[in-house]
């Protein structure tokens, strides 16, 4: 059998060295890599409805209606005392009228409104918002809010990005055949239009989001909304439309099942002697001879793990704040265990 032979001064010096060296390196890659990475900007906070978020029409003079009109959500009308045209239309939900609940949902639309309406900072919309792909964050019309064509809500892979709409002192109107559309995990909840005035939503137009609207809201023939339509002041006509108030999608739980305890057995191969030879340096080492090794596993159970959205990348913060701290211990072992050997040295 070979013998080890002791490590000489310097072998031991050049391995540490390398050890620092290793260390630098990692430092040197993360702050470099975090250098061209840029920062993500956080989007504006959302704009909650409380109660309000219940309706997918909520009305304060009247909610009239034409044709067979579907509602997925509740019906509301306060203060006044008049919805008309439900049936032929059909609500998917409860009827509130000139209620307690309908009352409180004014209530919290008030509150919605005002929270929007004060929102500062963003990006001014001078111009059509067809054509636009736009990032979460905060615009505001000069002064009204117009949509010809296909607007497209971009959420950058987060599903609770936040989208408001501002026409503080004016209307929000869609032409005909227009469009909102949806990528990058953005979500109709998250979307929110605080209109000064009234709007209106052109015929067999799709619109998403929520509109919070001081005066009235008309929905002309065929024209559909995921969202709601919440009018503090005024009424909310419909004809033939389909609306389904906004629910946001929670992250998704799995649960996974741990099999019982239990016992399972290794063999070892058999013995023998291998040499390796590593920086000048030869080590000879002895497997052990055939031998059976036993190892009991934990008892049964179940977890729930909630999955975060979106997951977590392996270019995410956390991943390089935890390369830091191993570049940063790489490299202070190497800078202890070199000062200390060579004051033994």
């Amino acid at each position: 059998m070979l013998q080890s032979r002791p490590a000489t001064p310097t072998v031991i010096v050049k391995s540490l060295q390398s050890l620092l060296c290793l260390g630098i390196a990692v430092l040197v890659a993360i702050v470099g890599r975090g250098a061209e990475t840029p920062a993500v900007a956080a989007g504006p906070a959302p704009v909650g409805r409380a109660t309000a978020a219940d309706y997918a029409v909520l009305g304060a003079s009247t909610v009239t209606n034409t044709g067979p009109t579907v509602l997925t959500g509740d019906l509301g009308l306060s203060p006044g005392t008049a919805i008309t045209g439900f049936p032929p239309g059909t609500v998917n939900g409860a009827t509130h009228q000139t209620d307690a609940a309908a009352l409180q949902a004014q209530k919290d639309l008030t509150t919605a409104y005002d929270d929007a309406a004060g929102r500062t900072g963003g990006a001014t919309i001078s111009a059509d918002l067809g054509g636009q792909t736009l990032s979460p964050g905060i615009y505001t019309g000069a002064p009204s809010l117009h949509l010809t064509g296909t607007l497209t809500l971009d959420g950058q892979g987060d599903e609770n990005a936040v989208f408001i709409f501002r026409a503080p002192a004016s209307t929000l109107i869609t032409a005909s055949g227009s469009r909102v559309v949806l990528i990058g995990a953005a979500q109709a909840c998250n979307v929110v239009w605080q209109v000064g005035s009234s709007a209106t939503m052109g015929t067999g137009s799709s619109f998403t989001g929520n509109i919070l609207a001081l005066e009235s809201i008309t929905l002309t023939t065929n024209a559909e909304m995921d969202g709601s339509a919440l009018a503090r002041n005024g009424a909310v006509t419909l004809d033939s439309n389909r609306i389904s108030r906004a629910l946001c999608t929670a992250a998704p739980t799995t649960t996974t099942t741990i099999p019982g305890g239990g016992t399972t057995t290794g063999t070892t191969p058999g013995g023998g002697t291998t040499t390796t030879t590593l920086d000048r340096r030869t080590t000879a080492s002895t497997i052990p001879a055939t031998g059976t090794t036993t190892t009991t596993s934990p008892g049964g159970g179940t977890t729930t793990d909630t999955n975060l959205r979106p997951p977590l990348a392996s270019g995410g913060a956390a991943h390089s704040r935890g390369e830091l701290l191993a570049g940063l211990a790489l490299t202070g072992i190497g800078l202890m265990m070199l000062a200390t050997r060579r004051r033994k040295v």
